[in-house]
């Protein structure tokens, strides 16, 4: 994720916390509900990361271990040591995967029960269960040029748009940025979706045009996508650049809140069926979500592999997942067991924590990355499902 860094005074910057909407990393989807956690009895820890528990584990009480296809999750892990591989406790587990045989899943259930120790997750309730759903890199139709069935704009961020990483100012506020724009001497909200919608603020700034305004609103929500371009343009990846600071406000939760749908049809297909039954209602529906989110375009030089995630390394589809890195350090293996998408089928498998979300918000709480295309978005729309997790730390650092 890219930010502009400005040299403001303190003074000016209490004016904008006091004034701007903070968001913490790029919104890659969003749960149309968030379901009650159920309550556990809490029993000890022995370590404590900032707002959850992790209390100590065995890989033999994880459900699903023995199970797993460890040398789909290995490259996944791989692509994490690339950053992790500069942090001590690290280097060694990290240095060591590089040598493994990728087709021998004993050697890397060895690997990772040599080095590493599990610890469950659990939340400030007590509970060890959250919410999980699921998100893709989606497809859309467009062109570089205005024109035909191509009216649906993708900006790029503004040059107008301030963003202030709030850590280096205020310790506490670790992952929280301000965002908005200078007006005079002040600081001010940056305009939210209606607005953006009604003024001529973003002219110049498109990216690309599509063909459809629904595709590009959830493009919006995943985060990133690909654009098969007109003409033989090619394909091309529009990756997320930055957002206006406004959080994310789930439009499923809208409509269900509006008695248009139930929970359970408040799913992205849901949504899509109920705005093609209303058109009319296209523009209240969509401003209902006053976060707006800005591209970047990128190559896409290999096709079977994700955007970038927050951690800065292309997510692997179905071995990685978006956190919250309050809670899960960005990059650490998680062991997570949930169930396949509207379904009671098991889904159990190590998946690395490589991205984050504007809806992402929680200690048990993850975001599954199907990948790209249809049959991926239609698992991801579906998935509203419970699950348990592990993070999996290295034994040097467990140790002390």
């Amino acid at each position: 994720m890219l930010f502009k860094r400005f040299s403001l005074p303190v003074s000016l910057l209490i004016i904008a916390f006091s004034l701007a909407a903070c968001t913490s990393t790029p919104i890659t989807t969003a749960p149309p509900h968030e379901a009650q956690l159920p309550t556990a009895t809490p029993q000890p820890s022995v370590s404590t990361a900032p707002g959850a528990t992790l209390r100590a584990s065995t890989f033999a009480a994880l459900p699903g271990w023995d199970s797993d296809d460890l040398r789909l999750a290995l490259p996944a892990f791989l692509s994490s040591c690339t950053t992790l591989v500069r942090k001590s406790d690290w280097k060694e587990p990290c240095v060591i995967a590089r040598d493994l045989d990728a087709n021998n899943e004993k050697a890397i259930r060895t690997f990772f029960q040599a080095f590493f120790t599990p610890y469950q997750v659990i939340n400030a309730d007590g509970s060890d269960s959250g919410l999980v759903t699921g998100y893709y890199e989606p497809l859309l139709r467009g062109a570089r040029k205005r024109g035909g069935a191509y009216q649906t704009p993708i900006y790029r961020a503004p040059d107008d748009l301030l963003t202030v990483d709030l850590a280096s100012i205020y310790p506490e506020l670790k992952g929280l940025r301000l965002r908005g724009r200078l007006v005079g001497n002040k600081v001010v909200p940056y305009p939210n979706r209606a607005e953006l919608d009604k003024s001529a603020a973003l002219n110049g700034k498109e990216l690309l045009w599509v063909d459809d305004p629904i595709d590009a609103f959830f493009l919006q929500v995943q985060g990133s996508g690909r654009v098969q371009l007109n003409d033989a343009g090619g394909m091309v990846r529009v990756a997320y650049a930055d957002q206006n600071g406004y959080p994310y406000k789930s439009i499923g939760r809208y409509l269900v809140d509006k008695g248009e749908l139930t929970l359970a049809q408040a799913s992205a297909q849901g949504i899509k069926a109920w705005l093609a039954a209303n058109p009319s209602r296209q523009l209240e529906l969509l401003n209902a979500n006053p976060s707006y989110v800005f591209f970047k375009e990128e190559k896409v030089t290999d096709p079977s592999k994700g955007p970038k995630g927050a951690q800065g390394v292309p997510l692997t589809p179905q071995r990685s997942i978006a956190v919250d890195p309050q809670f899960v350090p960005l990059g650490t293996p998680v062991f997570l067991a949930t169930t396949q998408p509207n379904s009671s089928g098991v889904l159990q498998q190590l998946m690395m924590a490589q991205d984050t979300g504007g809806a992402i918000k929680g200690a048990v709480r993850a975001d599954f990355f199907w990948g790209f295309g249809n049959e991926a978005g239609d698992k991801a729309g579906k998935m509203k499902q419970r699950g348990m997790m592990w993070l999996l730390l290295p034994k040097s650092a467990s140790s002390r």
